[in-house]
């Protein structure tokens, strides 16, 4: 059949077309090979022709094709690093007799490896998908527009809105008090960190850090993480109240801070100083706000051991049981939840310094007795061990009990009191040395003209008198109260504390007993006087929250916080 055409019009024909062409008679060989074919499969025709199409392609069907009579459709085949599409159809005779085989095919490499390079993305957004949508942190991406295109579970369990109130819907519709980030983003193209606002309903308090999106150089969206911080404020509320009850300290205050020239108060620091220089247990004994503690590190200061560890821990403020576990530590698997190999407890920790038992006389019988064998023997054994582990460690007790009347009630051990009376220094109450009351005042308001940023110069003869006059039942912590709330009264021109500024002072137990009038904690006046400013400023500016952060002199972000802080809408 091919003798029929001439060589030449079967090449001008094929040669035309843009599919490679191979036909082979019934044996196999190769008896066409048009251009298309050379191209593709970068073998000459003059080399392939007359030779059977396996020796010249190893993996064509031509010949089974040929052997077997039925077309091969579509088949994806590898020549070399060419990847092809191929046809394969028999060639038959008017009475069904195959003479020979056609292939025709076409170079499908780049199609395949852009088939390749899309699988892969896809692969590659589904594993992202997989991996947002696994995330703890919520997660939303904004395109160019400034519209929510992907929110995970997360972020719909941090904002309390479903994905459908969210997606394609702009970017501030999760926004219950602060800037939209993501559209800071898009509009200056660069990152933003640890932005806090109030997301959805709820108006949870998250930390917001958003990045811009860039293809080829262009801004193409954004991706926003958003942590939830309220489980972080509550555990930091929890970490700051357990420093309050365990501290480590370096011991800041010296003689010089401890003011007063009254025969009481030189008494007890002549007697501290020489306490301090010897290696004795020190008993501080007054009232509550007298200044133990800050004898306690005065003592410390002035002692050989004042470059060693200084430790304080409120013996009232902390179980039992937990408290046995923090003086003598506890060795690994002493119980439930203890930590792996186990843990220092606080005498060996303040080994070689000072460790300061405030309240002493509200320990449990039972550590009385550990204590007294440990300032026996000066050795601890860990909760769960068997080991006896030197301390050299010197303590300082204080306590605003009468301990002696403890010791007749049965609840404090009397050969303790004994160890621990070595040197007692009594701290008389401000309402016994009111003549150190002046110095302490001038002390105070200097302290608190550097904490408040005010330039308070004294007090009026009859705001002193006052002053002097009351019993201070909560002592220099209460005077200090009254002061800080005197100076926040006072308008930002005024420089003299006068009677007006004064919180009520009652000098009958009674008169002061049934007045809700009483003095708070410092930092407590100190947030409600910022509250109250913040409140009168935003009132002034009719909410402007700008112009209300120009007013109070601090940042945007700034009032933003404090307005989250104290639950301020406006």
């Amino acid at each position: 059949m091919f003798a029929k055409l001439s060589e030449e019009a079967i090449n001008s024909i094929l040669d035309l077309t843009q599919d490679g062409i191979i036909a082979v008679d019934c044996d196999g060989n190769i008896r066409l090979f048009n251009k298309a074919a050379e191209r593709i499969t970068g073998i000459s025709a003059a080399s392939a022709i007359g030779r059977p199409a396996v020796d010249v392609i190893p993996n064509t069907r031509l010949h089974i094709v040929v052997r077997e009579g039925r077309e091969e459709i579509n088949q994806k085949q590898y020549i070399g690093d060419t990847v092809i599409l191929t046809n394969r159809y028999p060639l038959k005779d008017s009475s069904g007799n195959v003479y020979g085989a056609v292939a025709v095919f076409r170079d499908i490499t780049e199609i395949t490896h852009l088939s390749d390079q899309v699988s892969d993305l896809w692969s590659a957004r589904t594993l992202l998908e997989a991996i947002i949508e696994a995330s703890e942190d919520a997660i939303s991406v904004a395109d160019e527009k400034g519209r929510n295109i992907i929110v995970n579970p997360a972020y719909t369990r941090i904002t309390g809105l479903p994905k459908e109130a969210v997606l394609n819907k702009p970017v501030t519709v999760d926004i219950a008090e602060g800037e939209s980030m993501h559209l800071k983003v898009l509009r200056t193209g660069k990152p933003v960190h640890n932005v806090r606002m109030k997301v959805g309903p709820m108006k949870r308090e998250v930390i917001v850090n958003v990045a811009p999106i860039f293809v080829d150089g262009k801004i193409r969206g954004s991706v926003g993480v958003i942590h939830d911080i309220s489980e972080i404020i509550a555990l930091t509320e929890e970490l700051t109240k357990a420093k309050k009850l365990i501290r480590h300290l370096q011991a800041k205050y010296t003689w010089d801070d401890i003011i007063g020239e009254s025969p009481a108060i030189l008494k007890a620091k002549e007697q501290a100083q020489r306490a301090a220089v010897t290696p004795a247990t020190v008993l501080l004994l007054g009232e509550s706000g007298t200044g133990k503690e800050l004898f306690a590190h005065a003592i410390h200061n002035a002692s050989p051991r004042k470059n060693a560890q200084f430790v304080r821990v409120n013996c009232a403020a902390i179980s039992e049981n937990l408290l046995e576990s923090e003086l003598f530590g506890y060795e690994e698997g002493a119980f439930t939840g203890a930590r792996k190999g186990g843990k220092k407890g606080l005498f060996e920790e303040a080994d070689g310094g000072t460790l300061f038992l405030d309240e002493i006389g509200e320990l449990s019988l039972s550590l009385q007795s550990k204590l007294l064998r440990v300032m026996t023997e000066h050795e601890i054994r860990r909760v769960g061990g068997t080991e006896q582990i030197p301390v050299n460690v010197r303590i300082i007790a204080a306590t605003n009990s009468d301990l002696e009347k403890k010791i007749k009630e049965g609840t404090f051990r009397e050969d303790l009191y004994y160890r621990l009376n070595v040197v007692p220094i009594k701290i008389v109450p401000l309402r016994e040395r009111k003549e150190d009351i002046p110095l302490i005042v001038e002390h105070i308001v200097h302290r608190l003209n550097q904490v408040l940023g005010r330039e308070v110069k004294g007090l009026t003869p009859r705001a002193m008198q006052a002053i002097v006059q009351y019993r201070w039942p909560g002592n220099i912590r209460e005077l200090e109260n009254v002061l800080g709330r005197a100076m926040i009264n006072m308008r930002a021109h005024e420089k003299i504390i006068d009677y007006e500024h004064l919180p009520p002072l009652y000098t009958d137990p009674s008169d002061r007993a049934s007045s809700t009038a009483k003095a708070r904690p410092l930092d407590e006046v100190l947030r409600e006087a910022e509250r109250n400013a913040i409140v009168r400023a935003l009132e002034q500016t009719k909410g402007n929250r700008e112009q209300t952060a120009q007013l109070l002199g601090i940042s945007l972000r700034s009032l933003y916080y404090k307005i989250a802080r104290y639950g301020l809408k406006e």
